[in-house]
């Protein structure tokens, strides 16, 4: 789910930015220490949304940079449990599809993918023996975060599942829906 998240730092300008307006310079060094940064707390930041307050610089001595005490908005994402997401297959294995969701992937292992018997082939191709229904690169899918992990905080784990009423390739969902209005 993305966030708005409001935020208070004090911000390094280095005096090799001190040429730029204040505004640019704080949003300059705000991008470059938080996009892309991932947490427990925030989630991923994704951007800089809007700069909300930026009170007097103070220089330390021995540093020579200036200080700024910032209040400022991020866009952030943050992977919850049993939340359903629509994604794009980025990359199809012998053990299960990976799928970029908002700036992250997740992974559906094989059994996930579909309610059926999956067999995987060799130019990226998972295939249901009696549905006869394909997953490759660059579908498009709905599904559901089973679990989440920040074990590794700069590469958090996200698992997805497909075998639920709902989820699944798109173009599957709206055979299904086609079925149902018959």
């Amino acid at each position: 789910m993305f966030y708005k998240v409001k935020v208070n730092d004090h911000i390094r300008v280095e005096p090799k930015l001190f040429g730029l307006k204040v505004e640019e310079s704080v949003t300059k060094k705000i991008k470059e220490k938080y996009e892309g940064y991932i947490s427990q707390d925030l989630g991923i930041v994704v951007d800089l949304i809007d700069l909300l307050k930026i009170k007097e610089g103070t220089i330390i001595p021995g540093d020579g940079a200036s200080y700024f005490e910032t209040e400022f908005e991020l866009l952030t994402y943050e992977p919850e449990l049993q939340e359903v997401t629509l994604g794009r297959v980025k990359d199809v294995s012998d053990f299960g599809v990976f799928m970029t969701i908002g700036p992250i992937e997740g992974m559906i292992h094989i059994s996930q993918t579909m309610d059926d018997f999956v067999s995987f082939s060799k130019d990226k191709v998972l295939a249901g023996k009696e549905s006869k229904r394909v997953l490759k690169v660059g579908d498009k899918c709905k599904a559901r975060i089973i679990a989440v992990s920040y074990k590794d905080i700069s590469n958090p784990k996200i698992g997805l599942t497909m075998r639920q009423q709902g989820l699944g390739k798109l173009e599957w969902l709206e055979e299904a829906e086609t079925k149902v209005k018959k």
